[in-house]
């Protein structure tokens, strides 16, 4: 136990702000004048078009107009924070004349979307964000481009491509970016707003932004998150989620031949085990249509069948999740911890020998 000083400023002995160092640590790792965080990026998305673009036009692609969980689109966050959607371009296809054909005088802002829980592909064209920003200047209008899921650091190398990195957009001039705490930044579910000062002063002054601040345990657990971003060697290590994206392959096949030899050794009869190579789903939030390549052990019984094995898995406690291929039951090492793996045999072992 212990106290926290939540919204007391110590040395001066007055009231602080509750979330000052968290956002002086997102603004030193992203190089922006200013931050806030709220409760999801969706409220995130909500306040800044609340308090930048209530009661004027929004321009934004057509083909960006996207949906997240629970059916929660952005035309819906749109019209709830009383901004006017401005569509241009086709689904597939988005220029920037169609973007400057649509700015008029009650135009108050540039909305870029990142598809990060989906892909458009084959014939499409869509704005590259330094064009929208050099619009923008020219027009004296600000611009705003909601990450999503976001990241911190350059994935591809780790065969995550398309990933816009958060400090690059803020570089590149992008006047407000919106992001989430978790997903691939591997925190708490928060919503991450990065930007100019003047405009992350507005949005904290709305009324709004009281109804949708984070608590005292989501700001420990974010700024725990952040302290382990500060460069990327600390962040494949330490942030789980990063962990299992970057793991080398030949990590993967020595965890699966371990866990394939306890299962032989401890159900010698009745189970066939082998390692195959096969793919990791990397996310649907986040980087969809990204396979990793992996090892899987693959399990068939000579009693049960695999969605016998499935339940046996899943049903317990702790749940284990694992998938069906082939009528086979398939354990990805990729999402298992240390401590997984004897876990995994004791449940196989004492349903088999029952």
């Amino acid at each position: 136990g212990g106290y926290c000083n939540l919204e007391y400023h110590t040395p001066s002995g007055r009231r602080g702000d509750r979330s000052a160092a968290l956002e002086e640590r997102l603004c030193r790792l992203t190089n922006a004048e200013g931050a806030l965080v709220v409760n999801n990026n969706a409220a995130a998305v909500l306040l800044a078009l609340a308090t930048l673009a209530g009661g004027r036009e929004v321009i934004v692609s057509r083909g960006e107009m996207v949906e997240i969980g629970g059916s929660f689109r952005i035309p819906d966050v749109m019209a709830l924070s009383g901004a006017r959607l401005r569509e241009v371009g086709t689904t597939n296809k988005t220029r920037i004349s169609d973007y400057e054909a649509a700015i008029g005088d009650t135009t108050a802002l540039l909305l870029k979307v990142h598809t990060s829980n989906y892909r458009i592909v084959g014939f499409t064209a869509s704005v590259p964000i330094e064009e929208i920003v050099e619009l923008g200047a020219r027009h004296g209008i600000p611009v705003m481009e909601d990450l999503g899921s976001g990241a911190f650091f350059d994935l591809s190398p780790f065969g995550l491509p398309g990933e816009p990195q958060v400090a690059q957009r803020i570089a590149r001039g992008v006047d407000i970016v919106t992001m989430s705490g978790d997903k691939l930044l591997g925190g708490p579910q928060a919503g991450i707003l990065l930007g100019r000062r003047r405009f992350i002063a507005a949005m904290r002054k709305n009324p709004l932004y009281r109804a949708l601040r984070v608590g005292k345990l989501t700001i420990a657990a974010l700024e725990a998150t952040l302290r382990d971003l500060s460069s990327p060697e600390r962040a494949w290590t330490r942030i789980p989620v990063l962990r299992m994206l970057t793991l080398p392959k030949e990590t993967l096949r020595a965890r699966a031949e371990a866990l394939r030899a306890e299962l032989l050794r401890r159900i010698p009869q009745g189970l066939h085990v082998t390692v195959i190579e096969g793919d990791s789903e990397a996310g649907g939030g986040a980087l969809p249509t990204v396979k990793l390549p992996t090892y899987l052990v693959a399990l068939r019984s000579e009693r049960l069948s695999p969605v016998e094995l499935e339940r046996l898995l899943r049903l317990g406690d702790p749940p284990i999740i694992a998938r069906i291929s082939h009528d086979r039951l398939l354990l990805d090492p990729r999402t298992l911890f240390e401590d997984d793996p004897p876990i995994i045999v004791d449940r196989l072992s004492k349903g088999m020998n029952r």
